[in-house]
């Protein structure tokens, strides 16, 4: 089971690599979080085990199963990321040096403003895969992903596939980095379903 669920994070982490490739590669900012958006769609569709997509749902289910698959995704979207940001380095080297400016621009930021851009992705992102569960349309992920694109707010795995292409994941201001966002990204996806939980409702 932990090496299915390892796999599907893997994986996860590829679709999202394919999406911050597209990103880097738009000319065309709005395009190019549009695009975005195949990253989720495939890993909805598949059911691959993306953390950021799994994360705000642990209050409803946060049995021994549930936290050791949301977890063990969270390492396969990272090896993911480390995978998928050497090919891509390889197949169109010219993406290099647009990583490595969008990652040393996001380490010019103060810790509570990462911790909070990736709190706003979070909740994003558990509406989106909120609404894909539960009410059967895209139309959320369609909306949320260019949403905190171009909002300029911090997806965890994303940002290790950035970091990853830029050769640079493995410095100890990228890991913290990248910690605050895991971190952010968890309270965001987490904020709607506490809320309903303190309302008495079951959410998620």
């Amino acid at each position: 089971m932990l090496r299915s669920w390892l796999i599907d994070g893997v994986l996860a982490g590829c679709m999202v690599s394919i999406g911050g490739t597209v990103l880097l590669s738009c000319d065309n900012r709005y395009l190019g979080a549009l695009l975005f958006c195949i990253a989720l769609l495939a890993i909805c569709w598949f059911g691959f085990n993306l953390y950021t997509g799994k994360v705000g749902f642990l209050l409803a289910d946060h049995s021994a199963a549930a936290l050791k698959m949301t977890f063990t995704g969270l390492l396969g979207n990272f090896l993911g990321t480390l995978l998928f940001g050497l090919l891509i380095a390889a197949a169109l080297p010219q993406l290099r040096d647009a990583a490595l400016a969008a990652c040393e621009k996001r380490l010019t930021q103060l810790p509570l403003q990462t911790l909070l851009r990736g709190c706003f992705c979070g909740l994003l992102m558990y509406v989106a895969v909120w609404t894909f569960r539960e009410k059967k349309t895209v139309i959320g992920i369609l909306f949320c992903i260019p949403v905190f694109v171009l909002s300029g707010f911090e997806h965890s795995i994303a940002d290790m596939f950035y970091f990853s292409l830029a050769g640079t994941v493995f410095r100890p201001r990228a890991l913290l980095f990248l910690l605050l966002v895991v971190l952010g990204n968890s309270i965001g996806g987490l904020f709607i379903p506490f809320l309903q939980l303190l309302k008495g409702e079951r959410h998620g």
